[in-house]
């Protein structure tokens, strides 16, 4: 069954709606009409529903809730330096599938992609519609926050919120002793919360990374290859998904 996203807290009479894109596509894409089902997420639940009617928005109600267990264990935020092209569109997408909790693109000093504040709100809001879709083909129960763009500042002071903080950083790939992701993971056993620091196309610079080792964060390599800024997060993502489910 098609699933989609409701705002707002489940209803005490279990009667809810869907306005906007969604009601059109329920109504003019799948062609769904009273008495159809669908999947209702609301407040982190899945539920099985019955259109009631779908003349201009879907009114239906919310039948059995479903019993799922799709959520990464822990909370991982990603953290990425602005990257060039629509890379960040790939980012989103894909770590949306893989568990992420939330994403915050910053400007990193070796950012060539300059963020355009006009166009900012227009630009975080695609991410989130493709989240959404992300989170719905893979059959999640919580949409990741996605936060507007994040000056490296504004990152460190956001990073003293975590339990954990860890930065992928290429020259531990090249160190004698490099500092092993899946060690690090074994650590984190007691963590809930755990940002992941992703540098764009020319890396994390070396005064971004000694205001990081000063704030406590844990290096790692990714293994012995040196990954694209877009391919790093999908990596970590799917060695905590290993460890940790």
């Amino acid at each position: 069954m098609q699933r989609y996203f409701i705002e707002g807290k489940v209803p005490d009479n279990r009667i809810a709606h869907i306005t906007g894109d969604d009601a059109k596509h329920i109504a003019k894409v799948m062609r769904q009409t009273a008495g159809d089902g669908l999947i209702a997420v609301m407040e982190g639940k899945a539920f099985r529903a019955t259109i009631i009617s779908a003349d201009r928005d879907i009114e239906l109600r919310l039948d059995a809730e479903l019993e799922t267990k799709v959520e990464m264990p822990k909370q991982v935020t990603i953290a990425c330096g602005l990257p060039k092209g629509d890379k960040l569109d790939l980012i989103t997408q894909k770590c949306t599938e893989l568990g992420m909790y939330a994403l915050i693109p910053f400007a990193a000093e070796r950012s060539i992609v300059k963020w355009d504040a006009a166009k900012g709100d227009k630009k975080i809001a695609r991410l989130q519609k493709i989240a959404k879709e992300a989170a719905e083909q893979s059959h999640r129960t919580r949409l990741p926050e996605i936060h507007n763009v994040h000056s490296f500042k504004q990152l460190m002071a956001a990073a003293e919120s975590f339990d954990a903080v860890i930065v992928a950083y290429e020259e531990e790939a090249r160190s004698a002793s490099p500092a092993r992701f899946a060690e690090i993971l074994k650590t984190l056993y007691d963590k809930s919360s755990i940002l992941i620091v992703f540098g764009p196309e020319g890396g994390i610079s070396e005064n971004e990374i000694s205001h990081l080792k000063r704030a406590g964060a844990l290096f790692t390599s990714l293994g012995p290859r040196i990954l694209r800024t877009e391919t790093a997060p999908f990596y970590a993502l799917s060695a905590m998904s290993y460890e940790f489910e």
